[in-house]
């Protein structure tokens, strides 16, 4: 593993333990060059994935991305941050899981609209507006119509 502060090519691992939701394995590790300390995290990854995009174009699927979408959705939210990881996991594990190498971004989408629907209703409106690609008022007050949202949020659920 190459060191994040100097790059040297090699360090040492001087701690190694599962995470906190057993999905990888938490790494404390040590650099002999410039004595930095960083952690690392591994996770199983079951087999390469890549998304193609509604153009057409064709990305490997980012766990990362993943994440940053999601938070941007529940940014401000009273979720905890371990539910949230807990939820990327099973979303990228569902993902790995469907047998396809190659999936349609909007089975990412879909994934993601149910996992934050049961997670926190705010954070799921968030998402499916930009997911769906809201332009008016219109087209909130219809998705939560259809949704069954609109008394749920109004008190506050």
């Amino acid at each position: 593993m190459r060191c994040p502060f100097c790059g040297h090519d090699e360090t040492q691992v001087k701690d190694s333990r599962p995470s906190e939701d057993g999905a990888a394995i938490r790494r404390r590790r040590l650099c002999p060059s410039c004595e930095g300390r960083f952690t690392t995290f591994e996770r199983v990854q079951l087999r390469e994935l890549t998304i193609l995009k509604r153009s057409g174009r064709r990305t490997p699927f980012d766990r990362d991305k993943l994440a940053r979408s999601i938070s941007i959705a529940i940014r401000k939210r009273p979720i905890e941050p371990e539910r949230v990881e807990r939820m990327i996991s099973a979303i990228a594990r569902q993902l790995e899981s469907m047998g396809e190498t190659e999936l349609p971004s909007s089975t990412v989408g879909e994934l993601v609209m149910k996992h934050l629907k049961q997670l926190d209703d705010v954070a799921y409106v968030r998402y499916a507006s930009v997911y769906r690609d809201f332009r008016e008022t219109s087209d909130f007050a219809q998705f939560l119509s259809e949704e069954g949202l609109s008394e749920a949020l109004v008190d506050g659920r």
